[in-house]
């Protein structure tokens, strides 16, 4: 067992798929000689060499098209567009290129990536370097999308999206890669599709996701200790496939629903998961289905204007509270 960061589990992850699987190459700007930007990819040019770790030019379309041929002709690549708001640049391979193509080829041809992305705010990095941006590959058909909230879930989430035959996007938390969690010796696999019930309650379920989980769990401690309020918390960890029926058990439980989300509010993922809920358990909840999420504004780089805007663990305890008593 060892104690590693998030940017460290990320290098840890990709080096254990390229151990495993020779097909695995891994391509992108300043990834290689420079470690990436977030220095979450030190180690792998000296490991494996310029051939299966190489260094992009400032071009995410070069970088997902060349990933995409290389998944079609038998590689299984992953490929880093450095900030998640970048993919808007390349959303035409996001979009219309890797899920659809075993759909129009009828099964002829497979698209076995991942991209993995830098993705969420926090870090005062302003309105276009600091989206969240998991619904804009959430609504599309054909792909997976992964927001690790742990080093162990980095770890075992991107041998899951490695190993899987269907484009993963894979969303790292930016103000994640600094946190320390332990990490079990020798291979880990997880499975796409599964959530976790980080803390049991009685209550209410909280549901979390990526940088939220952490804010979240912090809440429920709160909650407990100031305001009698047991709260189960759920780390959704992956959006496609989503895991509804552990959040469906626990809302069936609890009989009260909070998600908690950095998406603005607008078509976030917290609205298809109370939406899903409200089909499936209508008549078993106690009350109405609350959203604590980001504003629908561009995110703000003023360190005050920022921290207003994402949802905070004092957020969530007043949301929390308020509701559980009526007001």
């Amino acid at each position: 067992m060892a104690e590693l960061t998030y940017r460290d589990a990320v290098a840890r992850a990709i080096a254990q798929e390229m151990r495993r699987d020779e097909r695995v190459v891994f391509l992108g700007e300043d990834v290689a000689k420079a470690g990436g930007v977030f220095k979450a990819t030190i180690g792998l040019l000296e490991e494996f060499g310029p051939r299966r770790v190489r260094d992009t030019p400032i071009s995410e379309q070069a970088i997902l098209g060349a990933a995409m041929g290389a998944a079609m002709t038998g590689l299984r690549p992953i490929a880093e567009i450095m900030f998640s708001d970048f993919m808007a640049v390349c959303f035409d391979y996001v979009a219309n290129e890797f899920p659809k193509t075993r759909y129009m080829t009828n099964g002829q041809l497979s698209v076995p990536l991942v991209v993995r992305t830098g993705n969420g705010g926090g870090v005062r990095f302003g309105a276009q370097h600091s989206q969240s941006i998991e619904n804009w590959s959430m609504m599309i058909p054909g792909l997976k999308v992964v927001a690790p909230s742990s080093p162990v879930d980095v770890v075992g989430l991107m041998a899951a999206a490695v190993r899987d035959n269907n484009p993963v996007i894979f969303h790292e938390h930016k103000a994640l890669y600094a946190v320390k969690g332990e990490v079990p010796d020798g291979e880990i696999v997880d499975t796409l599709g599964t959530a976790k019930v980080l803390r049991s309650g009685k209550d209410c379920t909280i549901v979390a996701l990526a940088m939220m989980v952490p804010r979240a769990l912090e809440a429920a401690k709160r909650l407990s200790a100031e305001h009698g309020i047991d709260a189960e918390v759920i780390d959704v960890r992956c959006l496609v496939p989503l895991d509804t029926q552990t959040i469906l058990g626990s809302v069936l439980k609890t009989g009260r629903l909070f998600t908690v989300e950095e998406n603005p509010r607008l078509c976030g993922w917290g609205a298809e998961i109370v939406s899903i809920v409200a089909d499936e358990a209508f008549w078993d909840l106690d009350g109405p289905c609350v959203r604590i999420t980001t504003p629908h504004i561009p995110l703000p780089a003023a360190d005050h204007l920022e921290d207003i805007a994402l949802p905070t663990a004092d957020r969530i305890v007043e949301r929390v509270s308020r509701v559980m008593n009526g007001d």
